[in-house]
This record gives structure tokens, sequence and C-alpha cells, in this order.
């Protein structure tokens, strides 16, 4: 398994209930996608703005084991074409779109919305939107992102995508829905590296091509790749999005004064960019940011998003029942299970496992 958060957590797991463990990863370094490197002081989020949020107590009490969090709550800004807008929707948003002032003008005004584009029953991500928001937002808020992001038509992709994208009747900019919020003090990094104390990890190998080898070491593998590498894409490869940074030093204290900045409009290029500084509420003399440009998977480059539509959710599952019939490996994690993952379920996930795995080697002995 990798040294992300998956492999991270259920090798803590169960090193700490005795076992050897053996962590493989292809990267040169630990943590994963939320792998965290100091530029100038700063923490930078090397591959994209990672910002921990759960509803469960017992994920929150679990990674307080190996980090303290600050308080940084999420409140991204949308800019379209210049203009500055509140994300999540609420309030502020649809009191600079359309001048209303309380929650049954904005309510009223969506609703008109709505009804005129005559949406009952949203079949995909467009439908979805303006049943949501109206038609105003989706066009200047959500339709250019989206597709940038995915690079597709948001009337190819599937509604369940824009669900979880809240919308508040509220002055509230806080964009999670979750009790719980931060990220580690001292980055990520810092974090993965106390789970993984004491658990051998090895860098800069690939799995697949050691295979073999690695598999002789052990009982149970845990393979948190991707899926349809595993099986050498024998019923093709399925879809993925990646991401690609273009990181800058500045000499400026304050680039943009916010740690997220979403440009929504289809025009630039880019869908966002991370000044990483204010994720710490750092006060360094120079700042860091990130433009990150999403594009269409391909060999060589990192997949970061599974494309979850019907076409490639019927992909995967045939690999997936490939991947039951394994006997000696258990697949896990974003890439493993080719679904989106939040941080904190990423996290269950893994020590469920963990708790499962431990679970069978009692009945056995």
């Amino acid at each position: 398994m990798g040294a992300g958060l998956f492999g991270a957590a259920f090798a803590q797991q169960v090193r700490a209930a005795g076992k050897s463990v053996l962590v493989i990863d292809r990267r040169s370094h630990i943590g994963g996608n939320v792998y965290t490197e100091e530029i100038e002081g700063i923490q930078v989020h090397r591959y994209g703005a990672h910002i921990f949020h759960t509803n469960d107590r017992s994920v929150w009490e679990y990674v307080n084991r190996f980090a303290e969090f600050n308080r940084y709550t999420n409140a991204p800004v949308a800019n379209y074409r210049g203009e500055l807008y509140s994300l999540p929707f609420n309030m502020y948003t649809f009191n600079k779109l359309w001048g209303v002032v309380t929650p049954r003008e904005a309510e009223a005004k969506i609703r008109e919305q709505r009804e005129a584009a005559g949406i009952t029953e949203p079949k995909n991500l467009e439908e979805q939107a303006i049943s949501l928001v109206g038609t105003d937002i989706y066009e200047r808020l959500i339709k250019g992102y989206t597709e940038k992001q995915w690079g597709r038509p948001c009337s190819e992709l599937p509604s369940f995508i824009i669900k979880r994208l809240p919308v508040r009747f509220t002055f509230d900019n806080n964009y999670f829905n979750a009790r719980y919020q931060g990220i580690p003090v001292g980055g990520y990094t810092r974090m993965v590296e106390r789970m993984l104390d004491g658990v051998e990890v090895r860098l800069n190998v690939d799995y697949l091509q050691h295979k073999a080898e690695l598999d002789a070491l052990a009982d149970r593998v845990v393979y948190t790749g991707s899926v349809d590498a595993y099986f050498d894409d024998c019923y093709g490869p399925l879809s993925y999005r990646s991401v690609r940074f273009e990181t800058e030093v500045l000499d400026t204290p304050n680039f943009q004064g916010n740690a997220v900045v979403n440009y929504t409009d289809r025009e630039t290029p880019f869908t966002r960019i991370i000044e990483h500084k204010f994720f710490e509420f750092g006060t360094q003399p120079k700042t860091v940011i990130s433009r990150e440009y999403s594009a269409e998977w391909r060999p060589g480059m990192e997949p970061y998003y599974p494309v979850n539509d019907e076409k490639n959710s019927a992909l995967y599952e045939q690999y997936k029942a490939l991947a039951d019939r394994e006997r000696k490996t258990v697949f896990g994690g974003r890439l493993g299970e080719y679904r989106y993952y939040d941080m904190d379920a990423v996290l269950l996930s893994a020590l469920q496992l963990a708790e499962k795995e431990l679970g069978k080697e009692g009945e056995q002995a």
C-alpha cells in the first residue's frame, strides 16, 4: 500500500496491534496527495488544497493523536470575470447577484428560475445545479468552473457531483457543514510521519513492477493504487482527471487575500489559485501561490479524481468483480475503490479495514 492517508492509517493500526507491516510508495515522499513541503517558511500543499473536515468524532480524535489542528475555516471566493462572490452560495452571494436582502427573497428568485427552466427531476449536473441555485448562479459560478475541472459539458456529468455543494440562506461563509475542521499545524507531512512512526517505508518503489517479490514478503497485501492498472487494464482503462500545478514564490506578503480563489469563467485556463500561507494564518514577508489546471489523465500523470459517470462506473464494476476474487489482496482508497473520498472518509475506511483484517486473524488464531 502507498504512504498516503489510507496506507498510513492502516499501517499504524496493524503495527499497534503488534503486526509487521511494510509500506511501499512509488513517489519520493510520504503523505500521498496531502503531502506538504516548506517553502519560504510556508507549508505548501504540493497536490492542491486539503482542508480536513468531519462530523465523525472518532475520526477527529484519531487525527488529533498525530497533529495539533488549527482553526482554519474554508471560505473560498469565486472570481467571475473580475467580480468576486462568496462561496458557498449564501446570502452574501445572493445579495451581490440579485440585490435581495432576505432569505425569502433569495428563495423566491431561485424558485422563479427553477420553474422557468422546467426542471422537475434533475438528470444531470446542469439540471441539478439549476434546481438548487437557479440559472444565474449556474451560468456564472458553476458551469465554467465545473467544465474546466471535469473536461466535459455539465449536461454529461452525473448530478451527484453537485449535491456536495452547500447552499445557505444565511450569512455564513463556512464552506463545510462539519463539526470539526482545520489544518495540521506544521503541515500534513509531519502528521503522516507520526502515523508511520516505527513502520518500514520504502519510497521510489513501484509495487506493480516488483509485485511478485513484494507479495512473497507478505501474508496479506493492501493495494491503494489504480484498480485498473493492477489488472493490466484488461477491460480497458478507467477515466481519471488529473491536475497540473504552477507554483511560484512572490516577493509580496499578500497576493489575493484568501487561501482559495476559484476562477469560474470558462476563459481563464486555471480553475483556482491557492495562496498557501493563509491556511496557517501566515505572516511571512513573501507568499507562495499555486495555479491549478485540470486535465484528462494520461499515462505518466497523476490520477486525481475518478470520473464516476455511467460508462466508467459500469467498467469499474467489472474490475471490482476481479478484485473481489483476489485471495491475498484487498483494495482500498480513492484509486483502489475508484471513488471520490473526503479525507475523513478515507481514514474511516482504512480504520475499518484494519479492524476487519485484525479480526480475521483473531478468528484464525
